[in-house]
């Protein structure tokens, strides 16, 4: 190890909250570390909120640490109340399961888990085994309630009409006796979560020192949101999935390029794996050389998540999209018979129809706006149809604002 762990996380911006920073940086800077994160499979996929906890495990896995990537296939079926403002929506253990293969496999793009560099677990393992009493017994008498209520992800919980769930308020006993039960299985002496987690975390390093006499730690991350105040990894249409089947790698890439202006340096550090020093290079540039610092950022995250054949082909399609070169046919492309076109299609079925979109109504709006191109052409008159004279080279081109392009392919 060439650099102290922590240092690489506390540069990059991963640092929001630490338990005793001395001692953490000196563990991190002793030799290998094991250490881990939770993932709930609420969802079939990750998106890219998440990768500021995969990166974190990936410099320091880097830095020559074991992580633990482990999937709560036992800790779903209850739901974080964290940063929630009503209970989760219940899923079933067959739907768990199935969000967690999937969910483990994007987590080893970006780590080695073959159980020597690296390590996966499920917590269904251990807590679906539970008996009820028996946990009461030997791990409800450590925690006091009047300790817990005034955690930030209960109390606000608790202060609203929806009140919190019996069933919610267990979460952090069970987050706690995951970090106790890796503890004893795998030696683990450092969890790592979002800044909302810092009460639960604090809970199993309490539950670990109670029960064993040890010292164990937490680091949390900063809850990201964008320069504009977004939350990061959320856009108007939804969010940005790591699975290519519900964002595709072009759309992966265009996120990341259209990426605020203030926040490139700051994602640079957080989402590649460039040198520092490139980080600052590029994070400082202006004008074309800044784009091209974008471009930098949207090709390195996309090779991280989806590999460099699709990595490629997205900047490629990207580059065609907006006339500087590269392949037409790699633009995310809908075919359309001719015989549709033959009268002419309304552009604003057309617009729902490619996903630029959502609506008629907002394809109105955009119209309306100004926002609507066809073939670089900008088009306000709501009622305005597509046709024949609109086709070049056996297909047009639509654009929605500056940033969203879809090429529609007239193909029987």
């Amino acid at each position: 190890m060439n650099s102290n762990a922590f240092d690489i996380l506390r540069e990059r911006g991963f640092v929001a909250q630490v338990t005793d920073e001395p001692a953490v940086r000196a563990l991190l800077g002793a030799g290998p570390v094991t250490f881990y994160i939770g993932f709930d499979p609420t969802a079939s996929s990750l998106h890219c909120g998440s990768l500021v906890p995969i990166m974190a495990m990936a410099h320091l896995q880097r830095a020559g640490h074991k992580p633990l990537g482990l999937i709560g296939g036992g800790t779903a079926m209850v739901g974080d109340p964290s940063g929630k403002t009503e209970m989760r929506k219940m899923l079933d253990f067959d739907a768990i399961s199935s969000n967690g293969l999937g969910i483990l496999g994007q987590l080893r793009r970006y780590l080695n888990l073959d159980g020597a560099a690296g390590l996966s677990a499920n917590n269904a393992d251990w807590l679906l085994k539970l008996n009820y009493i028996e946990f009461l017994r030997d791990i409800g008498r450590y925690f006091r309630v009047n300790e817990m209520v005034r955690a930030e992800a209960y109390r606000a919980r608790l202060e609203r009409e929806e009140g919190l769930s019996f069933i919610e308020f267990n979460y952090q006993l069970l987050q706690a006796y995951d970090y106790l039960s890796l503890f004893e299985r795998h030696g683990c002496l450092l969890q790592m979560g979002g800044d909302d987690q810092w009460s639960n975390i604090l809970a199993g390093t309490d539950l670990i020192r109670r029960k064993h006499g040890k010292q164990a730690f937490c680091i949390t991350f900063p809850l990201l949101t964008t320069a504009r105040g977004e939350k990061m990894g959320k856009t108007a249409t939804g969010a940005v999935w790591l699975d290519a089947a519900r964002t595709t790698p072009y759309d992966f890439y265009q996120y990341w390029i259209n990426t605020d202006d203030r926040d490139v340096r700051r994602f640079l550090a957080l989402f590649t794996f460039l040198p520092m020093d490139e980080v600052d290079r590029l994070g400082s540039a202006e004008g074309a050389a800044l784009n091209a610092a974008k471009a930098r950022l949207a090709f390195e995250a996309t090779l991280l998540c989806h590999g460099e054949a699709a990595a490629l082909e997205a900047r490629a399609a990207s580059q065609a999209a907006f006339g500087v070169g590269g392949d037409l046919n790699a633009i995310p492309s809908t075919r359309v018979s001719p015989a549709r076109f033959s009268e002419g299609i309304a552009l604003v079925d057309l617009l729902v129809e490619t996903g630029l979109a959502a609506s008629k109504g907002e394809a109105r709006r955009l119209m309306q706006q100004g926002g609507a191109h066809v073939n670089d052409v900008s088009v306000h008159d709501i009622q305005a149809r597509v046709g024949p004279a609109e086709i070049r080279d056996g297909a047009l081109l639509l654009r929605a604002g500056k940033k969203k392009v879809h090429r529609v392919i007239i193909s029987s």
